[in-house]
Formats: C-alpha cells, structure tokens, sequence
C-alpha cells in the first residue's frame, strides 16, 4: 500500500504529523507538497496531485487531502473520475464510507484537528484514528455495493 498526501498551508503541520505516524507504521507515504509552509499557496494544486497520483494504481494507492476545511480538497479531488472522497470526522463515518462507499481519498479538516482542541475530542490523537479507520477497513465487496459504486463512476 502507497498514500499519497498532500496539503496546502492550513493543512501543512497536520500533513507532516501524519507522515511521520504514518512512517511509524511502516506504510509508504508519498509526500505530494507543499513541501513549504507557503500563505499563498492553493489547495486546488495540491489535491489534483493525489488525485493522479491515486488512480495510477487505484487497487494498492490511497490518498489523503487537508486544508482548513476539508471541503476544498474533497471537491477537488472528487472531480476526477475514479476517485471518491469523504471528509472524515468520526472514526465510524469513515470506517462506513470505506465499506460501503469504497472511498480511496480522505479528506480532513485541519482546522479542527489542533491539539488545543484535544478536549473536545478532535485534536491529533482523533485525527490518527480516522486516518487507521481509513487504512485498516476493507470495503465490502457484495454485488450491492459494487453496482452502487458502478452507477457513480458512469
């Protein structure tokens, strides 16, 4: 498994977070920028990037998308065909958007995601969690399911 990530400005500290957790997993991550902390940079660049980069191989690849909001990237990346994306927020939401929705893109909010918001239940600590769900939960591969993803990809 390779996941590509990426993020814009409001994303960067979070994205680099969440390449070194993911390194200690032994999991191959592919950092596609920004590479520097840049205020004038756009999400759009950054997105489009793990979204190529998933659909080279989308059997063995997954991306991961951040910017404040979550929104931008997942528009972004859900514009190519082949890609479905989800903003996560709750552990169970994404572990069902990857059963059931086959999702291959993640999509987070860093704004929401700060360690001075631990007491609320976000923070970094819930941002891990989601991107375990994501990796770790196989999508369910009965007919219903794969006709439901056909009818998207048409």
């Amino acid at each position: 498994m390779t996941i590509f990530i990426a993020a814009d400005h409001r994303g960067f500290d979070l994205k680099n977070k969440l390449i070194d957790y993911l390194h200690e997993k032994n999991i191959r991550v592919e950092d596609m920028g920004n590479y520097q902390h840049d205020p004038l940079d756009d999400y759009p660049d950054f997105a489009k990037k793990v979204a190529q980069a998933v659909l080279q191989n989308p059997k063995d690849f997954l991306g991961i998308v951040i910017c404040s909001s979550g929104v931008g990237v997942s528009i972004t990346v859900n514009r190519f065909k082949g890609i479905r994306c989800a903003l996560g927020f709750a552990e169970d939401q994404v572990k069902h958007a990857k059963e059931n929705n086959h999702i291959n893109v993640l999509a987070l909010a860093s704004d929401y995601f700060k360690d001075e918001d631990e007491e609320n239940g976000w923070g970094f600590e819930q941002a891990k969690k989601l991107v375990d769900a994501f990796i770790e939960t196989p999508p369910k591969m009965e007919e219903k399911y794969l006709r439901r993803i056909k009818k998207v990809d048409e």
